[in-house]
C-alpha cells in the first residue's frame, strides 16, 4: 500500500512509513483485532487488523492519549 495517505484536519497523513503493532489485547479468541502506529509525527492511526487495505483512522497524538485513559477508566462498555 505505497503512498496510503489518510486525513486529520483537511490534511494528509502518509501512512508509507507506519510502522504497525498488533494491540497487546488483540490476540487469541478476541475477535477485535486492531493495528496501531505511532510513529508518526502528531498523529497515532489506527487500523483494523484483519482488513488493513480497507484505510486507518489517524488521531491526534492528545486525543489518542485521553481515548487510552478513558478505555483505562472503564468508561466504555466494552
Amino acid at each position: 500500500m505505497s503512498g496510503m495517505q489518510q486525513y486529520q484536519n483537511d490534511r494528509a497523513t502518509d501512512l508509507f512509513h507506519a510502522q504497525w503493532r498488533k494491540a497487546t489485547r488483540s490476540t487469541g479468541a478476541n475477535t477485535g483485532c486492531v493495528e496501531v502506529a505511532a510513529n508518526l509525527p502528531d498523529v497515532t492511526a489506527v487500523r483494523d487488523s484483519k482488513r488493513p487495505e480497507g484505510g486507518a483512522h489517524v488521531v491526534s497524538r492528545d486525543a489518542f492519549a485521553a481515548f487510552l485513559s478513558d478505555v483505562k477508566a472503564g468508561r466504555f462498555d466494552l
